[in-house]
């Protein structure tokens, strides 16, 4: 993904977001509802009503950049507490982006014992 790098800050938007929302919109929750500047440079990760769709709003110094990704299958893995807001690591945002479950990710089986 093009974008943020590694550091970034990360703020996920918990419950539910209208996907209509442009950039407008989505920085203006930003600010009112998380309490952030928009253009400081951090993600800001928003969810839709049905889990498959999400937004990540990012002030690349220039502009707004604004990733959209819908999900043929499942949902993506979020908190639903309202007006909350959750912060994520980079590596956090690179599982959630490709619908990995980033709260409990799976690193495969455990090493088989010796002896």
């Amino acid at each position: 993904m093009i974008g943020p790098g590694v550091g970034a800050r990360v703020y996920l938007a918990c419950g539910a977001t209208d996907m209509r929302k442009s950039i407008t919109g989505l920085a203006v929750l930003a600010q009112d509802h998380l309490r952030q500047n928009p253009a400081s440079g951090a993600v800001f990760a928003f969810r839709g009503r049905k889990g498959d769709r999400i937004k990540l709003l990012y002030w690349d110094g220039q502009g707004f950049c604004l990733y959209y990704k819908i999900l043929q299958k499942g949902r993506f893995p979020w908190p639903g507490s309202g007006d909350a807001v959750a912060r994520l690591t980079s590596a956090q945002l690179a599982m959630l982006w490709e619908g990995i479950d980033w709260r409990r990710p799976s690193w495969g089986a455990p090493p088989a014992r010796v002896g």
